[in-house]
Order: C-alpha cells, then sequence, then structure tokens
C-alpha cells in the first residue's frame, strides 16, 4: 500500500500558508500560555485567521488563487482497499 503525504501534493505557497497557520497558532498559543482543548482551539482559529487573510490579500493583489487543483492525489479507479 502506498503512503502519500498531503504536503508531497501542495504547492509552494499552499504550503508556505499552511506552515505560516501552523507557525502562528504557536506562537499565540505560547504566548496565551494556552492550556487545555478549550484554550487550544481558540489559538488555533486566530493563527488559521491570519494565514488565511494573508492568503487571502495575495489572492486579491496578484488576481490569482493561490489554491490550486493541479497537485491534487489522484487516487486509480481501479484500485481497491
Amino acid at each position: 500500500m502506498d503512503r502519500h503525504n498531503l504536503r508531497d501534493h501542495m504547492t509552494a505557497l499552499e504550503l508556505i500558508f499552511s506552515m505560516l497557520g501552523e507557525a502562528s497558532t504557536t506562537k499565540i498559543a505560547r504566548a496565551r500560555d494556552a492550556r487545555g482543548f478549550v484554550q487550544n482551539k481558540e489559538s488555533a482559529v486566530d493563527g488559521g485567521s491570519i494565514a488565511g487573510n494573508a492568503r487571502k490579500e495575495l489572492e486579491q493583489k496578484s488576481g490569482e488563487r493561490v489554491i490550486s487543483q493541479e497537485n491534487y492525489l489522484k487516487v486509480p479507479q481501479n484500485k481497491s482497499f
């Protein structure tokens, strides 16, 4: 069985914005000394918003979408699991 990592099928910009969201979430959670699910979820929402806003701004200024279908993993139709 082939194992695939989602990141192997992302464009450079998709990776960058994912990493921005993750790094922002970590920084916010540490700054808030987040404990438990609820506090960490709030940090994750805020970190994701930072990445989402940056992506939207780039798309607006460049006139092109960041999210691409060209790298999505294609599963063969005849393969049984």
